[in-house]
């Protein structure tokens, strides 16, 4: 089993997030982060005190797939979560070594 962290900007979440939910990935995990991606617009950007640097709220969506639907789940995020620039986000791919639903 693979673990897929994604880091999208956050006007591209809900297109993510219904894209994978429909195509059957509905155990999600999505949160806002701040992050050091590049903004879209300067509205986007905020100062962070506590980092000391410009940041912008990120969105990191979380989910646990089979091996074989990995290159679904990479394909599905990319394909939804492009802004129009040249680096729109992220996706971390680990494995999972145990999963046990309760």
């Amino acid at each position: 089993m693979k673990e897929v962290k994604a880091y999208i900007h956050v006007n591209r979440a809900a297109d993510v997030v219904r894209a994978l939910k429909k195509s059957g990935y509905t155990s999600l995990m999505v949160v806002d982060v701040k992050g050091t991606f590049e903004a879209l617009d300067a509205g986007e950007q905020e100062y962070s005190t506590e980092l000391g640097a410009q940041v912008i709220t990120e969105t990191k969506i979380e989910l646990v797939c089979e091996t074989s639907q990995l290159a679904d789940v990479i394909e599905l995020i990319k394909n939804n979560g492009k802004t129009g620039r040249e680096r729109s986000g992220a996706i971390y791919v680990s494995d999972i070594n145990a999963y046990h639903q309760f």
